[in-house]
């Protein structure tokens, strides 16, 4: 037994039995046996949790009953508790990541005029930021591709990476990983996560789970190596940096047990695009969701993080695989030392964080099955990764939409495609015609077995002399640098490059909306004609916009199904029945004669992934490149800002802030400036790509003598408030029911019932005075966890959102800005209560409120009528309603701060 001290109540820290080197770590059995709690059937996140308050048990923000309330915890649980969570790190990726630095910035100019000492802030938590999504498709097919895009990269966000060069010296504990390296997940997969850290503690070494939030959703990935994370807010992770643990309630945890093993043909991609339709069909929004059963050993890590990435996608906080040989294989193959490996292994089955196929299964809120042997094939399309679509039923889906999105588009169904000349040849191109065929995203290509099952599929086509058509947009953008090393080895970059898949750059590129202009004459003709026509992605993402303005419908598909579809040069074709076209032969040649068998994958990939490709690429990861050597280093604590930047301007959230924070008030005559339907999402709400020149956003550079050409995008100028707040709400596809009869950033000004953009009609409301309100219905705030939808939402004079239901990440981050989510009672809704948007809204109780405590809404219609009813409060933990009563996490933690040094 091992004696009580003040950091250590419940006796359980102790020697790790077996570690090659002195270890202590918070032993659960310890805790199990002094408490007489059962822990056998906890399911492992709940162990995870389990340990992190465990070993941060402090009497005060983490209690006594905090530890033996989660160590009790039961499937049937009727009321959960509010639990802290410190995570071990963060993982941010610059979309995000800057306006997390630029806030922390803000923050530190903020302390120093209030007196302050700025270096106070700074990450009490490491973290990192992968450089990943600021590479844009402009050149492709060709060998230059790669260093063109990457040129052009430098070219356009020198000032964002000189921000971030001067967050490396200036903040400890934050690195930087350079442009060109890989995707955030796959460097967090292959390198950066350690599945046990270790921590000094005066003199002694303290091992724990390695665990994480990241601000991209998709940080979940890394769960497929046991690492417990998930993606969160950039404004939720920039308090984790400054040592604010998260609040959360006690989970639900759904189990997913597998069963079997995959048949021939089918891949991990689709088997994600089986379980995530499952699992959204189950409603895990806000569940943890673990897999089990001993179908687990028949998935290789890479193929369980696959899973684990769509946890956004399927709704779940994480998709969470334990521990277990494979884990121990997949470290040993990504070239992690030796002594690491073996402290995983022992501190795991120390803790029974460990699993094997004869482990007994956890006890769960509630189980799902699915045997493996009954995947197969299959895309998801046209608009949301849920809605899984058979191989053989493509063709009927788009045809089911056709019309729809023709019309949308201006054009007509059923005229025959038209012929455009491009690249000195004539081509077809028509509705559902492919112009966009990438092989992109974490999700995928961080997974050698589809990506081997691609270049072996390319080689196959080009030896039976098969084509990519010139209309089609082609590209290859891998995760890490590995994936080509292993192309090379096994000598397919040839056959991809033969097809057009060369090498585009390293980074998140088209899942993110980066996927560049479409060549003149395929832009000119989808214009004119006003043809729905699609892409075809290995990504995560599809939804309405996303991928490229001028894209009507986007499938997710596997690599193989990618060059597949490159192929055929149209979705409108049944590639299980009809060919994909004619051999050098004269004969037709169809998808079942190149598709490559499981033996042929595993051969290549075993021949041509080793880990010293692995050490290779990681060995100088935060190096860079020359032209990141050579980038200018500003110095000195604070930032030095640049009024004349259009990339990085100090955000006005901390301008004239109070040392205390202001009283809460109701809110009185809102009007609503976008009354809105389900599943809108944050690509809705703030987009990443494109910025369009006519639009509040573009004109704002153009008079800032910023040329078209040199926009960028959205996603890049997150530094800029001034452009993102114009940006809010201006994605291409979205439908404000105040203004049915057009896309996008419109709305109607009221009373006086003049169109006009979103934007312009927040600055008139502002000037004179009124509070704005947006109305919505389910699940509001899908997708991405992009701090701007919220951000923007503020600045644009947005008291609160009412919708029917959130999405979590999206409802945090509105907390997180001052914004107040309010949700409709069960049962009802703006139609159930006929709101039709021209109302003006009263919110009464604000100024007391409790956590998930209801307010009175009052509705004024123009005729004098009103609707009054109660609206459920998403503020659901105490500090819920800290952070909105100071105006948002950031003045929260700010004033903390000052506190602090004033009571020293």
């Amino acid at each position: 037994m091992v004696s009580r001290n003040a950091a250590d109540r419940f006796g359980a820290r102790r020697p790790l039995a077996g570690a090659a080197q002195p270890v202590v770590y918070y032993s659960l059995d310890a805790l199990a046996g002094e408490e007489g709690v059962n822990l056998a059937k906890l399911p492992y996140t709940v162990k995870v949790l389990l340990e992190n308050l465990l070993r941060l048990h402090n009497g005060t923000t983490i209690t006594e009953e905090d530890v033996l309330g989660l160590a009790r915890w039961s499937p049937d649980q009727r009321r959960p508790r509010v639990i802290s969570f410190l995570p071990a790190r963060v993982l941010l990726q610059d979309f995000t990541g800057v306006p997390a630095v630029v806030d922390l910035a803000a923050m530190r100019s903020a302390m120093a005029r209030l007196g302050g000492d700025p270096a106070r802030i700074n990450p009490l938590v490491p973290a990192d930021l992968v450089i990943d999504h600021s590479v844009q498709v402009d050149l492709f097919n060709s060998l230059r591709a790669f260093a063109g895009n990457v040129e052009l990269e430098y070219e356009r966000n020198r000032e964002r990476y000189m921000l971030l060069r001067w967050a490396q010296q200036a903040f400890a504990d934050f690195s930087v990983v350079p442009p060109g390296t890989g995707i955030c997940h796959q460097v967090n997969l292959e390198y950066l996560g350690k599945v046990v850290q270790t921590r000094q503690d005066g003199d002694e070494t303290v091992a724990l789970p390695d665990t994480l939030v990241g601000t991209d959703s998709h940080t979940t990935m890394i769960n497929g190596l046991g690492v417990l994370g998930w993606g969160v807010g950039g404004i939720e992770a920039e308090a984790v940096l400054l040592g604010q643990p998260l609040e959360m309630l006690t989970p639900q945890v759904v189990g997913f047990r597998f069963i079997g093993q995959l048949p021939e043909g089918a891949t991990a991609t689709d088997l994600v695009l089986t379980v995530t339709q499952i699992l959204r069909q189950h409603n895990v929004v806000g569940k943890f969701v673990e897999f089990t059963g001993a179908g687990l050993s028949q998935l290789g890590l890479a193929d369980r993080a696959t899973l684990a990435n769509m946890a956004p996608e399927y709704g779940a906080t994480c998709g969470f695989f334990p521990v277990d040989e494979e884990t121990l294989h997949y470290l040993r193959l990504t070239g992690r030392d030796e002594s690491l490996v073996q402290l995983v292994e022992t501190y795991c089955k120390a803790q029974g964080l460990f699993r094997t196929d004869d482990a007994p299964e956890p006890a769960f809120t509630s189980l799902l099955e699915l045997d493996l042997s009954t995947v197969e094939p299959s895309l998801a399309g046209p608009e949301r990764p849920q809605d899984r679509v058979p191989l053989p039923a493509v063709h009927d889906n788009f045809q089911g939409v056709v019309t729809r999105l023709a019309a949308r588009a201006g054009g007509q169904v059923g005229a025959p495609p038209s012929e455009i000349q491009i690249d000195h040849t004539r081509a077809p191109l028509g509705n559902g015609s492919v112009v966009i065929a990438a092989i992109t995203s974490c999700t995928n290509t961080s997974n050698p077995t589809v990506m081997v099952g691609a270049g072996l599929l390319a080689k196959k086509a080009v030896e039976k002399g098969l084509t990519v058509p010139p209309t089609v947009k082609t590209s290859l953008a891998p995760g890490s640098k590995v994936v080509t090393d292993y192309f090379d080895k096994a000598g397919l970059t040839p056959y991809l490059e033969e097809l057009g898949f060369y090498l585009v750059g390293y980074g998140c590129t088209t899942c993110i909306g980066n996927s560049g202009p479409l060549p003149d004459p395929v832009a000119g003709a989808i214009e004119s004609q006003g043809l729905a026509t699609v892409a075809v992605l290995s990504g995560n993402r599809n939804f309405a916009g996303r991928i490229h303005p001028l894209v009507r419908a986007q499938y997710l598909a596997s690599p193989p199904l990618v060059v597949a579809y490159a192929l055929a040069g149209t979705v409108d074709k049944d590639l299980t029945t009809e060919p994909l076209g004619t051999g050098t032969d004269g004969q037709p040649v169809y998808l079942r004669d190149i598709w490559p068998t499981l033996e042929e994958i595993k051969e290549t990939v075993a021949s041509s992934l080793t880990p010293d490709l692995f050490r290779q690429q990681y060995a100088h990861v935060f190096e860079g490149d020359e032209r990141w050597k050579l980038l200018p280093v500003p110095e000195g604590d604070l930032y030095a800002w640049d009024t004349y930047s259009t990339y990085v301007q100090e955000p006005p959230y901390f301008a004239d802030m109070s040392p205390e924070p202001p009283a809460v008030t109701d809110v009185a005559g809102a009007r609503v400036l976008a009354l809105l339907g389900d599943s809108i999402t944050t690509d809705h709400i703030s987009p990443a790509g494109s910025i369009a020149k006519d639009g509040p956003a573009g004109q704002y550079l153009i008079l800032n003598d910023v040329l078209p050409r040199d926009f960028n995008s959205f996603g890049s100028r997150r530094g800029n408030h001034e452009v993102m707040v114009r940006g809010t709400f201006a994605n291409v596809r979205l439908r404000n029911q105040l203004t049915p009869d057009k896309e996008g950033d419109w709305t109607v000004h009221q009373p006086d019932g003049e169109v006009m953009r979103i934007y312009d009609a927040a600055t008139r409301y502002a000037d004179d005075g009124v509070p704005l309100c947006v109305i919505a219905g389910r699940e509001y705030g899908t997708g991405s966890s992009r701090d701007w939808a919220a951000k923007g939402t503020l600045l644009l004079g947005i008291r609160f959102v009412l919708a029917e239901s959130f999405e979590r990440i999206h409802r945090s981050n509105l907390v997180g800005m001052g914004v107040l989510p309010l949700q409709f009672q069960p049962g009802e809704s703006a139609a159930s209560l006929g709101l039709t948007g021209h109302e003006t809204f009263d919110v009464r109780g604000i100024a007391a409120l409790t956590p998930g405590q209801d307010v009175e809404v009052h509705a004024r219609r123009n005729d004098g009528g009103e609707a009054t009813f109660t609206a459920r409060v998403r503020l659901d933990t105490p500090t819920d309603v800290e952070y909105y009563r100071h105006g948002g996490i950031l003045p929260y933690v700010l004033r903390q701060l000052l506190r602090r040094r004033a009571s020293a």
